[in-house]
């Protein structure tokens, strides 16, 4: 009933940039926020950013200055503009949707993820 299809990961050289879409399809769901999670090799999964349905962001301090997101509420889409890439941002990147059925408390759901890979 919630579906998320990530795109735009890849390869790239530090200092490069990459933007990151997630489509949510979902026709019975009111949506509390969208973002994105990562995990590299060996850690565990963090916060790289979110955005509530008004607008509201929040960014990992590690990403503050260099990623900006972004939503399209029509769309059902949020992006992830990624500028200035560092090798130390190479991970998965998975989308994140919270959203609730009517009279239902909300619930987190993931995307697939999309590697993303910064070269030195």
């Amino acid at each position: 009933q919630v579906q998320l299809v990530e795109s735009g990961g890849g390869l790239v050289q530090a200092g490069g940039s990459l933007r990151l879409s997630c489509v949510v399809s979902t026709s019975i769901f009111s949506t509390t926020a969208m973002g994105w999670y990562r995990q590299a090799s060996g850690k565990q999964r963090e916060l790289v950013a979110t955005i509530t349905t008004g607008g509201t962001t929040n960014y990992a301090d590690s990403v503050k200055g260099r990623f900006t997101i972004s939503r399209d509420n029509a769309k059902n889409t949020v992006y992830l503009q990624m500028n200035s890439l560092k090798p130390e941002d190479t991970a998965v990147y998975y989308c994140y949707y919270r959203g609730s059925r009517p009279f239902d408390t909300p619930r987190d759901y993931w995307g697939q993820g999309t590697q993303v890979t910064v070269s030195s």
